[in-house]
This record gives C-alpha cells, sequence and structure tokens, in this order.
C-alpha cells in the first residue's frame, strides 16, 4: 500500500511539473499586443480624401509578400504628421491633384522582417522590378536596408501624387513578369500617380529625389510634391523622392513596435 501511494505521489507531482512546463506558453501567448500612443491616429480620421495604397500589407514589394506587422491596409501617423498631410492635401486639390500614401508607421518587427530577406541571398524573386541593377550584397552597405526605419517612430511617410479623378489601379498577381522600376512609365506596374520617373521603392539612384536624368514634367511632379510638403513641415530624405518626415518629430529617439491595425487604436476618436 506504501509503494502505491509513493508511486501515485509521484505521477502526480510529475504530472504537475508538465502542467506547470506547458502553461508557461499559454501565458506568453496570453500578453496583450503594444498599443500606439494616445497621439498616434489613423490617416483617415483626419483626411478621408487622402488616398491609400498600403504596399506591405499585399505581395506587390521589394520582399514580394505581405510584412510581418501589417494586419490591415492602414496609415498610422502621430497626429501631427497627419494634420501636416491635412494641410497639404487641401492645397493639392485645388490643383487636381490627391497625395496618396503607400506606406506610414512601420513597426520594428517589419524592419527585422526587411533585414531577413536582405540577408537571405537566395531570394531575388522580386529583383527583376525594384532592384535590377543593384547587387543584393550591397543592400545594406548601400543604404537601401538597415537595422532601424524612421518609420518606426511614427511620423515618416512614403508618398505620390495621383491627378484626379483619380484611376483604378489593377492588383499585383505574384509570379506575373516584372519590369524595371526606372523603364518609362507605360512599360512599369500600372499606377494610377503622376510620373516621378520610377516607381515606389526603386533600389536605384534615378530615385534621389534631384537625380539629374529626371527632366521634364517628371522633375516638375517632384518638386510639386516635395515644395508642398515642406511648406506643411515635411522634409524629404534625397535618396528617396517619396519619403518624408514630419518635423519636429514627437518621437525622435522611439522605435514603435505595435501592429499595424485598427485595434492598435482602438477607443481612439
Amino acid at each position: 500500500m506504501t509503494r502505491l501511494s509513493t508511486t501515485l505521489r509521484g505521477l502526480v507531482t510529475a504530472l504537475a511539473a508538465v502542467l506547470a512546463v506547458t502553461a508557461v506558453p499559454a501565458t506568453a501567448q496570453a500578453r496583450p499586443e503594444p498599443r500606439a500612443p494616445e497621439d498616434f491616429v489613423a490617416l483617415r480620421s483626419v483626411d478621408p480624401t487622402i488616398i491609400e495604397e498600403m504596399r506591405y500589407v499585399t505581395a506587390h514589394n521589394f520582399v514580394g509578400e505581405r510584412v510581418d506587422g501589417y494586419r490591415q491596409s492602414l496609415c498610422i501617423l502621430t497626429r501631427p504628421a497627419a494634420e501636416a498631410l491635412h494641410r497639404a492635401q487641401t492645397r493639392l486639390l485645388r490643383q487636381g491633384y490627391s497625395l496618396k500614401v503607400y506606406d506610414c508607421y512601420r513597426p520594428q518587427r517589419a524592419v527585422d522582417h526587411f533585414v531577413r530577406w536582405a540577408e537571405d541571398l537566395d531570394d531575388q524573386r522580386m529583383k527583376a522590378e525594384f532592384y535590377p541593377e543593384v547587387d543584393k550584397t550591397r543592400l545594406f552597405a548601400d543604404g537601401y536596408i538597415a537595422e532601424k526605419s524612421g518609420h518606426s517612430r511614427g511620423s515618416t511617410m512614403d508618398l505620390t501624387l495621383v491627378r484626379l479623378p483619380a484611376k483604378p489601379t489593377r492588383p499585383y498577381h505574384p509570379g506575373q513578369t516584372l519590369v524595371p522600376c526606372f523603364a518609362p512609365q507605360d512599360e512599369r506596374f500600372p499606377d494610377n500617380s503622376v510620373d516621378m520617373g520610377t516607381g515606389y521603392d526603386c533600389f536605384d539612384t534615378r530615385s534621389h529625389t534631384l537625380d539629374p536624368r529626371i527632366q521634364g514634367a517628371q522633375h516638375a511632379n517632384r518638386m510639386l510634391l516635395k515644395n508642398t510638403l515642406e511648406d506643411v513641415g515635411l522634409v524629404n530624405l534625397p535618396e528617396e523622392w517619396w519619403h518624408f518626415t514630419y518635423k519636429p518629430e514627437p518621437y525622435p529617439d522611439t522605435y514603435f513596435d505595435f501592429p499595424v491595425s485598427a485595434k492598435s487604436l482602438a477607443g481612439r476618436r
């Protein structure tokens, strides 16, 4: 009887240990996702007229798949940055244009995804469109990929201009033939934006805002975007005609990692 009791006690103890171990991951999974600070907003709540084509929630980007952290097609920004875009949009609408955003706040987990992709030299599926003349081994050295992004601070956005009335953009189908991002506009992937000389996220020096090879209407379109946004407090990154940051940034040293989703903003007005 004593031996049986000892055996049962041993089994109970072992089962309790197993349950304790298996309970740890469940607790970790139940940990709530980080939320956006109170002064982050959905751009559409500030200006619903700005067109949103959030590329990283789709497969049409240099990675070739939905990027980690992008749960919904939603532009999230700090309120001052969103209000600056609203002021710019008001001016542009009077001239027959609209802003279109490709990316806004970007979680750190998305940046980590970019880094993993850049380190995987075998993954070249989107090279023909986004970096046709750049060796993938050079993406870090040439500054196209970095371990931190200003987007994660919440006041940086990627955007372009669309001539109104806006035409629909056909969907991207994975596996379709890719065309270099600096090809003539009528040969590139169709985008309803004005001709900026390259497509969005084109890893090429032609994307430098003031690249001397970009002339005529293409240069004028870049200057209209740049000058309009600079007038409302947004600063252009010279290496990317589409990249702007609101200054002064509310969070100049903080890199957030909450997901791009309405839940991250739940309860906001």
